[in-house]
């Protein structure tokens, strides 16, 4: 506690000391200097995504955070390499460090039988179905990121993807955004999931809400996953963008809730995805006014992307709407109808 109070009045001198050295030099920011909210990038990534996540940052530095200085943070199940580590610190000012996700994070619960499991990716045809390594990913994201000692303390997070672009100029804080009008939870894509890959998602959903009834925000938005309440449509938000109040994971109605959905074993028995995990719980446990779409963001991810309307036009964006149509979506329509 004390080193907190230390290193935000260190903080505070600091952005007086600015504001003072414009003031007596006659500069004029371009924004007012501000005291940054408590937030971070993060990304789980691979040694060999070393030159995609270079890409990346390179869009965000430019777009963005050369104004802010926002830290990074780096998850893997792997040891970074050297040349990892200085590959991304080469790409910013901003401090970054690195972690490795282990134990239990990154394993199989003693209560999922292994041997089915393998079956599974055996058999399985839909994408990914083979891998075991994807499934531990989709379950680290659904449940344990948020747990990872680099992130104790952090307010806010933005997840961010290797080989990825970001299309326009995004000239104000998404952070201080959310934070100033309570916001809990930011998307910007929202694709239909593979219903194969959670097939019984939605029957594990019902059982944890006939459990935990008292856990259910009586304002919910939950017709956004499910019209009648009795079947999942597939609609998720495309969690490689994502920036949420880190509070709604620790909350212990979220614990509760990927805790019994990791004992449903869908994780392993099918292939759920942390997209349609992270939007049911939202759906459920939060009102919509508590979500925002960035439709102002403009954003790629390698097989699909998101233009504002007319930013081939107008703004400052690089960005061909014909081309990338995110914005059409059904599920992404569909918000505004609820």
């Amino acid at each position: 506690m004390h080193y907190l109070l230390l290193r935000d009045s260190v903080e505070d001198i600091e952005l007086q000391n600015l504001n003072l050295w414009q003031k007596v030099n006659n500069i004029k920011p371009k924004a007012p200097v501000k005291k940054r909210v408590n937030g971070a990038f993060v990304s789980l990534t691979r040694n060999s995504d070393l030159f995609g996540m270079r890409k990346t940052m390179r869009q965000i530095e430019d777009r963005f955070n050369k104004n802010y200085n926002y830290p990074y943070i780096f998850l893997n199940d792997k040891p970074f390499t050297d040349e990892f580590k200085k590959g991304v610190q080469d790409m910013t000012k901003a401090n970054v460090t690195f972690g490795l996700v282990e134990g239990e994070a990154w394993d199989y619960p003693s209560y999922v039988d292994k041997e089915k499991a393998a079956e599974v990716r055996k058999t399985a045809s839909y994408m990914h179905a083979g891998s075991e390594s994807y499934r531990f990913m989709c379950r680290f994201q659904s449940g344990y990121f948020y747990r990872h000692p680099l992130l104790d303390g952090l307010e806010y997070y933005w997840r961010i993807e290797p080989d990825v672009e970001y299309f326009c100029d995004i000239d104000y804080d998404p952070f201080e955004y959310m934070k100033e009008n309570k916001l809990v939870y930011g998307w910007n894509m929202a694709p239909g999931e593979y219903m194969a890959t959670v097939a019984t998602l939605w029957d594990s959903v019902l059982k944890f809400m006939d459990k935990y009834p008292q856990h259910i925000e009586p304002e919910n938005f939950i017709k956004y996953v499910s019209e009648d309440g009795k079947k999942y449509n597939g609609c998720h938000f495309w969690t490689n963008f994502e920036i949420a109040d880190l509070s709604f994971y620790r909350s212990k109605k979220y614990e509760d809730f990927f805790d019994f959905l990791d004992r449903e074993g869908g994780f392993f028995y099918e292939r759920w995805g942390d997209a349609p995990v992270h939007t049911i719980a939202a759906a459920i446990f939060l009102k919509k006014e508590q979500v925002h779409y960035f439709g102002d963001i403009g954003y790629y991810h390698p097989a699909m992307g998101f233009c504002p309307a007319n930013s081939d036009k107008i703004g400052k964006c690089v960005c061909d709407p014909s081309k990338h149509r995110g914005i059409d979506y059904e599920c992404r329509k569909k918000w505004d109808t609820i």
